[in-house]
């Protein structure tokens, strides 16, 4: 099926593609849908094979931790929240680390800015709805200046709760409308588009220079769920709509949630969503762009 995919669409042949929103940490939710859901191998192996299958050059990992089984969100997890699937990682990824309110201090404040000193840190992970902080509680304060001075996007989840514990008025992208006009020295990016509130997600990013959007996490499932799913026309034409609207194409950026959806099916729904002029930005230079540190790449053409 891989093969068939790369040569439907040849420009996926010679792209490096970025994907600017994965998961590898040890939360038993993700390891539990991956099992029985979306059938990846979540993993190191796993992660590795998805990576050279698809010709992801770099990925970008969402700092998470829980400190017992199904315990996210976890009040007690430490700041920052830092990546632990595998004590190795493949050389192309990077990672967010993640912010927990309930434990901001002046001491973890002292151990998030140490993390950022971690060239492969190349952002700040926000998870308003899974923790009752609006992102305008002046707890974050800190968190935006040292994202500031380290010249870092903070990425805001939004949008759906992957936990029925979750809060989802502090998810609502409209507030980051807000945050985005008191905080000009800072870049935010909504995650899954602020899905189910495309729309609105899509009029902040157009109104906001300092706001992008990444599309991680829009279906979740097996590649046949997503076939299915993805094929469905008022499925394709709300996220279709949403981008157009936004007509932001220098900051939407790739992102596939792996292990909840494999990334190769992932990829394919995207092309359904993005026009055929636009990938490269959504697939590759807009992460580039976005996240600074991410070393520049030279593309290459699978064998």
């Amino acid at each position: 099926m891989t093969l068939l995919y790369l040569a439907f669409f040849p420009w996926f042949r010679t792209m490096a593609i970025i994907d600017t929103h994965i998961n590898f940490s040890r939360i038993a939710c993700f390891q539990e849908t991956a099992f029985s859901e979306s059938g990846c191998d979540y993993s190191l192996v796993g992660l590795q094979d998805e990576l050279a299958r698809n010709n992801i050059q770099a990925a970008i990992a969402m700092g998470l931790q829980e400190t017992s089984r199904f315990g996210f969100p976890d009040a007690s997890a430490p700041n920052p929240m830092e990546l632990y699937l595998s004590d190795s990682w493949p050389e192309q990824l990077y990672f967010c680390p993640g912010i927990n309110p309930y434990e901001l201090s002046d001491d973890s404040l002292d151990k998030i800015e140490q993390a950022l000193h971690n060239p492969r840190a190349v952002g700040i992970k926000l998870y308003p709805g899974y923790y009752p902080f609006s992102v305008n509680d002046p707890i974050y304060e800190p968190v935006y200046e040292l994202a500031a001075q380290f010249n870092i996007p903070v990425v805001i989840h939004s949008g759906d709760s992957f936990s029925d514990r979750g809060l989802i008025k502090y998810s609502h992208p409209l507030a980051i409308d807000e945050l985005a006009v008191t905080h000009r020295r800072n870049f935010f990016v909504i995650t899954h588009l602020g899905d189910p509130w495309v729309k609105e997600t899509a009029e902040i990013v157009r109104k906001n220079p300092n706001v992008g959007t990444d599309i991680s996490g829009l279906l979740i499932g097996s590649w046949a769920c997503l076939e299915e799913m993805g094929s469905e026309p008022l499925i394709v034409n709300e996220f279709r709509h949403g981008l157009m609207y936004a007509m932001s194409w220098d900051k939407v950026l790739f992102g596939s949630d792996w292990p909840l959806a494999p990334l190769t099916a992932y990829l394919d729904f995207v092309t359904r969503i993005v026009p055929e002029k636009h990938p490269e930005k959504v697939l590759e230079k807009n992460a580039f762009n976005i996240f600074t540190r991410i070393p520049p790449t030279k593309r290459y053409t699978v064998s």
